[in-house]
Order: C-alpha cells, then sequence, then structure tokens
C-alpha cells in the first residue's frame, strides 16, 4: 500500500540530508575559527535550543504526564547529536568534510537498517532482504570510491 504522505516525507528528508553537510561544514568552520570545537558545538546547541523551544511554544507544549511516561533511554538522543556535532566539528577541517559525511552515511545505513530489521525502539520492522543488503554493500563501495585522503 502506497503512503499517500511518502512524497512529502521524502522531500523533507532530502531537504535534511542537504541541510546536515551543510550544517557539518558551518559549524567545522566555526570551530576552527573559534580554535574549539565545543564552543561551536555550544552556538549550534544554542540556536537550536532557541528554535526547539519557540517551536514547543507555537505547536503546544506536552504534559507534564507525557514528560515523565517516557522511558529514560528515549532521552538519551542528546548524547549522540552532541557526539556527532563535536565530532564532525573537530574532524571535518581534518580529514574533509565529504569523508567525514560519507563516513557517517555509511554508519547511518548500516544502523537504520539493523533498527528497521528489528523494530528497535519502536520502529516499524521492515526486513533485511537480499536487496536492502546488496544496496547498503553498494553505499559501502560507493564510500570507498568517493572518499578522498587528505594529503
Amino acid at each position: 500500500m502506497f503512503n499517500t504522505g511518502a512524497p512529502v516525507y521524502a522531500s523533507l528528508m532530502l531537504m535534511t540530508g542537504i541541510g546536515i553537510p551543510v550544517m557539518a561544514a558551518l559549524n567545522a568552520s566555526l570551530g576552527y575559527r573559534l580554535a574549539s570545537a565545543p564552543a561551536a558545538a555550544v552556538v549550534l546547541f544554542a540556536v537550536a535550543l532557541a528554535i526547539s523551544i519557540l517551536a514547543t511554544t507555537l505547536t503546544g507544549a506536552p504534559t507534564a504526564k507525557a514528560w515523565v511516561s517516557a522511558p529514560p533511554p528515549a532521552y538519551l538522543g542528546g548524547i549522540l547529536i552532541a557526539f556527532y556535532v563535536l565530532s564532525i566539528t573537530f574532524i571535518a577541517p581534518r580529514f574533509g568534510l565529504g569523508n567525514a559525511v560519507f563516513f557517517v552515511l555509511l554508519g547511518q545505513i548500516a544502523t537504520a537498517a539493523a533498527i528497521d530489521h528489528f523494530g528497535l525502539f519502536g520502529t516499524v520492522r521492515s526486513q533485511i532482504t537480499s536487496a536492502r543488503m546488496a544496496g547498503i554493500v553498494l553505499i559501502a563501495l560507493g564510500v570507498f570510491l568517493a572518499r578522498k585522503m587528505p594529503t
């Protein structure tokens, strides 16, 4: 069955995918100019926090019951995004933005496939078929071919 929201979702995720390396490049540049990846991350997260507060205000804040009913691991995503931002901000100027993002992409594809396959964290299950596995292998090969080691 075709999901009628799929084209909109795909378009938004495509725009998000475009934004991630742009964000990484901008934050890496800021970190380099400030001589501090953590300081650049603070700026990024301060702006993100302000926008998130505004969006929550405009769309309605969750109830107190909703906040406490979420399982504690659900709140750990902040650790992972901080790790990503700090890593990409520090590594991109040294390893190359393309190289850094290519390896992030490879990790995302493989992990997303595993999460979907097992239905982890409440996601919709989607088995890893031989076609999906072939796609992951092709992406890995593409990362290997597309990366360029800095001189």
